[in-house]
């Protein structure tokens, strides 16, 4: 595998989730790219499947679920298994577990995340990371993907329809077909926000936490970032027909 460095800016692309490459470097680390499987509602496109393709397969208790419709099977299977049901588990039954005490301090999630650090990883795309019942669970995996993007780590959450990815002070361009509805959600206050390749861009804009000013834009293809400072998760729908994205803040 080819050596490189990573750079600030990167790449979101339908085909796989890419890094905007540096020269090559004898000192830098080869990418390494897992998917993690979580128990959150996946739906199988073309467009998931391009991303998940070429990655190394982790999957967090429930989440095996998704190993078939996915065609792949995970090196590794995380958690105190007490989502799995007894065929799933039967159907899975030669693949590795590591099991852990249902009293445990960490997710399944997250103890799927550190078995891939553990392996190298350098770049995360969470399959079944959006959506559900439990909002705890959702706002606790943003933070999380935020903290990991702090440490370098390139990611994509996904459920198949819906993406997101985090957004730190640098650049990232998120290749989104024209008319997908997105949304800018801020972590705190932003400050030098610039947004291109968008219906209502913005230039170096200050934006306060709390603020509905990046909520429901349009993008018209490719879409640019960059940020001075602060931290925000970019979330992108897939499904949405571009009609229904017509309207500016509707709620």
């Amino acid at each position: 595998m080819t050596d490189f460095k990573l750079r600030q800016c990167q790449t979101l692309r339908g085909a796989r989730l890419r890094l905007t490459l540096g020269p090559a470097s004898p000192k830098a680390r080869p990418m390494t790219a897992f998917t993690i499987l979580l128990g959150g509602a996946l739906s199988v496109t073309p467009r998931l499947v391009a991303q998940v393709k070429g990655t190394r397969i982790i999957a967090a208790d429930g989440g095996m679920s998704h190993a078939e419709r996915l065609g792949v099977t995970p090196e590794l299977w995380v958690g105190d298994f007490d989502s799995t049901p007894d065929a799933l588990a039967a159907r899975f039954a030669t693949v590795p577990r590591r099991r852990f005490d249902p009293a445990k301090a960490k997710s399944d999630g997250e103890l799927a995340v550190e078995a891939a650090l553990e392996a190298g990883a350098t770049a995360l795309v969470l399959a079944g990371a959006l959506g559900g019942d439990r909002s705890d669970h959702q706002m606790i995996i943003l933070t999380q993907a935020l903290a990991l993007a702090a440490r370098g780590l390139a990611l994509l959450l996904t459920s198949g329809h819906e993406e997101a990815s985090p957004v730190l002070p640098g650049m990232i361009r998120a290749d989104l077909p024209a008319g997908t509805l997105f949304s800018l959600v801020p972590f705190g206050d932003l400050a030098g926000l610039t947004i291109s390749g968008a219906r209502w861009p913005l230039m170096r804009a200050d934006v306060p936490f709390g603020s509905t000013l990046t909520l429901s834009n349009v993008a018209e293809g490719p879409v640019e970032l960059s940020l001075v400072s602060g931290r925000a998760m970019l979330f992108a729908n897939l499904a949405l027909p571009a009609a229904a994205s017509a309207e500016r803040n509707p709620a």
